[in-house]
């Protein structure tokens, strides 16, 4: 008897239901703009793959959107300059998730690169500051992740039907 248990995010078996492009990050890791469903209702996440001789697949590091946190993000990311070095250290757009947590979009500067970051922010009675979830898009790759989230908000808008997940 097959087991039917669907593949979970950090299982190598995983295999999204439609991949919307890659960005990569390092010769060892991507971004992935992707569509899954989970007991049968069909989400939209950008997540951290990882390509290494000890394993292949996503990592626990991403973050699952709404359709109206990726309506928010093509906005704010549309009005940035093309230049990362004219792009002000700011944040960007912030929008709820739950009471005490919120997805910040910010311009950040690391190690002495530019990146876009879509992280939580946590504020409840136990803690205030960020939390671990959240990736990091270069910020020359934002028309990319544009591109993809575009591809995404489409998806969405089609009010795709709460389906199984094909066998994988």
């Amino acid at each position: 008897m097959p087991d039917d248990t669907p593949a979970k995010a950090g299982s190598p078996s995983f295999k999204p239901v439609k991949e919307f492009g890659r960005i990569s990050i390092s010769p060892s890791t991507e971004l992935v703009f992707y569509a899954d469903v989970y007991r049968g209702h069909p989400y939209v996440s950008i997540r951290t793959f990882l390509k290494s001789g000890e394993y292949t697949g996503p990592t626990k590091a991403g973050v699952t959107l709404t359709p109206e946190i990726v309506a928010g993000m093509i906005k704010a990311l549309e009005t940035l300059p093309r230049d990362g070095a004219e792009a002000p250290e700011k944040e960007l757009a912030r929008f709820t998730r739950r009471v005490g947590v919120e997805l910040v979009l910010r311009v950040a500067r690391f190690r002495d690169t530019v990146g876009i970051d879509l992280r939580e922010w946590i504020d409840d009675a136990n803690y205030k500051g960020w939390s671990k979830k959240g990736v990091r898009i270069p910020y020359g790759e934002a028309p990319r992740a544009v591109d993809c989230l575009k591809a995404m908000q489409a998806f969405l808008a089609e009010k795709p039907k709460p389906v199984p997940k094909p066998e994988t």
